[in-house]
């Protein structure tokens, strides 16, 4: 598996994930100009990027990073993912866990404070099964709370029952 960011020729895959779900059949439509413009702008944007995993040579799951500068919490930066999605053929076997556990690390690296996973409330049946395919001691509730990324990695992070909890700025790596 090789876990990168999205290159224009992915655009058509990652409408098909976009499309391949419950809420993406109803709302997705054809891969028209309003996609490429997206992609055009997610690109130009330093604090966006659309990620890919790639297993034999073929696009199997994206999603969305998107740096957030902001004053709250002492000017932390925190990072959003959102728009995961699983080919249906490699649901099940870890990718999007991995793909989060990467973007993560990613998010870490640019020196955010905090990540933040969007997700619709007719998805929950699948965090909670992501959550319990994950190993306990590197797993995340995914949820549309924030997670502190310190807290990420080293231990279980339940964000309903500490959402507000200030756990402390990380230190930007340098």
């Amino acid at each position: 598996m090789i876990i990168r960011d999205a290159r224009r020729e992915d655009v058509p895959a990652i409408v098909a994930l976009l499309a391949d779900d419950v809420l993406g059949v109803a709302r997705k439509g054809d891969l028209d100009d309003a996609y490429w413009t997206a992609f055009e702008q997610a690109q130009a944007d330093p604090g966006n990027r659309i990620i890919v995993a790639e297993i034999d040579r073929r696009v199997a799951a994206t999603l969305q990073l998107t740096l957030i500068p902001g004053l709250s919490r002492h000017g932390m930066l925190r990072a959003q993912i959102e728009a995961v999605r699983v080919a249906a053929d490699q649901r099940g076997r870890g990718l999007g866990q991995a793909m989060i556990r990467w973007v993560i690390e990613e998010a870490r690296d640019a020196g955010c404070g905090l990540v933040q996973l969007t997700s619709d409330k007719p998805t929950r049946s699948r965090r909670r099964r992501a959550c319990r395919q994950s190993n306990a001691s590197d797993r995340i509730r995914l949820s549309a709370h924030s997670v502190p990324v310190a807290a990420v990695s080293h231990r279980l992070y339940d964000t309903h029952a500490s959402a507000g909890r200030r756990l402390g700025r990380m230190a930007k790596p340098g």
